[in-house]
């Protein structure tokens, strides 16, 4: 096993069974502060929904069906598949004071709250106007989301990182390792200690032999 995965596996958090999933990261503290240690909390039932038949993926338009923002399009910032939740940026938002004390008011945000999956629809590109999509294969076998409405094919977004890159459109620059010089193995295993492979690699010859000795 590889000493990245075997670390990994070591990070990896234990979710309890009954852990009830939010918008914040199981291991973060406002998590852990709302699903403390022998909390039992209301069970939350969520149609399930298998990974390779989620239709909409963070970089989407979507249209909302449903709720105050209804008709309104956006896209899709964040996906939580543990709950079948969505969240668009600068929709469905709700402002909240943050930072509250006895002595400050505190600080007056918006945030976005999530929604169901099933409120909102994909917008199909040709005619921006939502429609339900369906999963199909190509006749080069490529699986793809197809418009139910007009039969047109919807690409997946670009993936971009959180600094930005599209790996897909990143290009190496001069003071960037190339493919082949990472895969290129330069480590050759040796029995020699850091001093003797030193010293051949000097030319420096040794003679010397420590006398033997004797313990009883």
């Amino acid at each position: 096993m590889r000493l990245t995965a075997f670390l990994s596996m070591a990070a990896r958090v234990v979710i309890p069974k009954d852990y009830r999933y939010g918008t914040n990261r199981p291991w973060t503290a406002a998590a852990k502060r709302r699903n403390p240690p022998g909390k039992k909390r209301r069970k939350v039932f969520v149609e399930p929904i298998a990974a390779e038949d989620w239709p909409v993926f963070r970089g989407d338009t979507v249209e909302i069906l449903a709720g105050k923002d209804k008709g309104k399009q956006g896209k899709v910032v964040q996906v939580f598949r543990h709950r079948n939740w969505v969240i668009l940026g600068g929709l469905n938002t709700h402002y909240r004071y943050i930072g509250k004390t006895s002595d400050y008011r505190g600080t007056y945000i918006a945030s976005e709250a999530p929604l169901l999956l099933r409120s909102v629809a994909l917008v199909d590109p040709s005619d921006r106007k939502p429609t339900e999509v369906e999963w199909q294969f190509t006749e080069e076998g490529e699986r793809v989301r197809v418009s139910v409405r007009t039969g047109r094919i919807i690409p997946k977004p670009i993936f971009e990182r959180r600094d930005g890159i599209v790996p897909q459109q990143w290009k190496d620059g001069p003071k960037d390792t190339s493919p082949e010089d990472t895969l290129e193995k330069t480590y050759v295993p040796s029995l020699k200690t850091l001093e003797e492979e030193v010293m051949e690699k000097l030319g420096i010859q040794e003679n010397r032999r420590h006398r033997q000795s004797y313990w009883y």
